[in-house]
């Protein structure tokens, strides 16, 4: 089994770039993928670009949950179809994805905890979703091994999972077997732009002509567009992930306690998580945008931790550019692949947790560990909206950790958005807008 992949990954789609193309996307994540299979699907001429690795980011080291529970309400309409594509997408595929069911749990430690998760329950009856509340004793029938106790529990049976280095590549293959020209390992320097619209990118090897693009690049998108004077408040946050060694089976689904968060893999090891928590590198869109962000701070202040400054090169680093010629070497090709080291820290800890919390598994050996840049807003909602400002470009990003297990129901909108077609679903929670117009900024369930 591959994990996260690495710099080193063979380049599997090497082009070259065609000369036009109806639309191109940029980025090469599970949005981007989908965006370009239901354009294609469309009778549209697409080209994916990337500049590094297809789901060489945050599409392969996210925790590969497919849930809907504890969603925004906003979102839950999208995620609902997601789960839908996933299931059609896999078949479709015909390879093995991991796609299985066994549900999402969240554990609640206390009453506080439990009175959070009933008032999110009315969202869940008004989408006509499964999921219960669980009192104490049906937690200790559903985890018989755990010796931590538990106030009680919400669960949504129908959520899935998947294994994300999987998945991702394989639906990169149906896009490419349904006529999307994919080119890995060629980054996207600007828009082109002419009489205030888009009309293509300029690429690291020249110009591609196309009347739409879609922006899905993940931590980058915001580089890309401000570049643009197009203004979005989107950070890039570490998260710090662990694969154990194959371990009895103690769960089939994927659950969380208010530090742990784990599923159960296709491998039978299982994918640990820090839960609630990740690592901001404070640089300098995190201060200009810092306003936006303080009722997420307000809300949760304890699940950001505060880094001085990034890597080298990494989107909001200090001394990364945020000019550049489209003849020179802009930073998306500086580093093609976010690659962050996980946290050592929490390397050390979460096995340790994960252990005490079910001691009948006896030791539990790390695997692998790996750290992910995830592309974040201040709302904890993503934007999904063509932008008033320059036609022909929309913009499908800050995902906040929420990307792979909606990511084709976003790819399926964004698709029907750059072909003027109904998207289908209430999009006003996610217009970009909402940042600019005087709008409060309402953060979605910190669930």
């Amino acid at each position: 089994m591959v994990f996260p992949f690495s710099p080193d990954q063979p380049v599997a789609w090497p082009g070259p770039p065609p000369a036009a193309a109806d639309a191109v996307v940029i980025g090469g994540g599970i949005v981007g993928v989908t965006t370009a299979l239901f354009l294609a699907r469309r009778g549209l001429s697409v080209v994916l670009l990337e500049k590094g690795r297809i789901a060489g980011e945050q599409s392969s080291r996210n925790w590969g949950w497919l849930r809907c529970q504890g969603r925004d309400p906003e979102e839950l309409p999208i995620a609902s179809e997601a789960l839908a594509l996933w299931r059609q997408l896999a078949r479709e595929s015909g390879e093995d994805i991991g796609l299985a069911p066994g549900g999402v749990t969240y554990l609640a430690r206390n009453k506080r905890q439990m009175a959070e998760f009933e008032a999110w329950m009315p969202h869940a009856r008004d989408h006509g979703l499964d999921t219960r509340l669980l009192d104490r004793d049906a937690v200790a029938g559903l985890l018989p091994d755990m010796a931590r106790s538990c106030y009680g529990a919400m669960q949504t049976p129908s959520d899935m999972r998947a294994e994300p280095w999987q998945a991702v590549p394989a639906l990169a293959r149906l896009a490419a077997r349904e006529g999307v020209q994919i080119v890995e390992q060629l980054a996207v320097r600007a828009l082109d732009i002419s009489a205030g619209r888009v009309t293509g990118v300029v690429t690291e090897k020249g110009r591609i002509e196309a009347p739409e693009v879609v922006v899905a690049g993940g931590a980058w998108s915001s580089l890309l567009l401000r570049h643009h004077d197009i203004d979005i408040p989107q950070l890039a946050v570490r998260g710090t992930v662990v694969a154990t060694e194959p371990l009895a089976a103690i769960h089939d689904g994927a659950a969380t306690d208010d530090r742990v968060a784990f599923r159960r893999r296709q491998d039978g090891g299982y994918t640990l998580a820090a839960a609630g928590w990740h690592e901001l590198f404070i640089g300098p869109d995190s201060l200009r945008h810092l306003r936006h962000y303080l009722p997420a701070l307000r809300a949760d202040p304890l699940g950001t931790r505060f880094k001085p400054a990034a890597p080298a090169g990494f989107p909001d680093g200090w001394r990364t550019p945020r000019r550049w010629s489209a003849d020179d070497v802009s930073p998306f090709e500086v580093i093609r692949m976010l690659d962050p080291s996980p946290n050592a820290r929490v390397v050390k800890r979460l096995p340790r947790a994960f252990a005490e919390r079910f001691p009948s598994l006896g030791p539990v050996r790390v695997r692998a560990a790996w750290g992910g840049m995830i592309d974040a807003m201040p709302d904890i909602v993503p934007i999904i909206d063509r932008c008033a400002a320059l036609p022909g470009l929309t913009i499908g990003t800050g995902m906040s950790a929420h990307g792979f297990g909606f990511g084709p129901g976003v790819g399926r909108v964004l698709a029907a958005l750059v072909a003027g077609e109904p998207p289908g679903h209430d999009l006003s929670r996610f217009r970009f807008s909402r940042f600019h117009d005087g709008s409060v900024i309402r953060p979605g369930p910190a669930l």
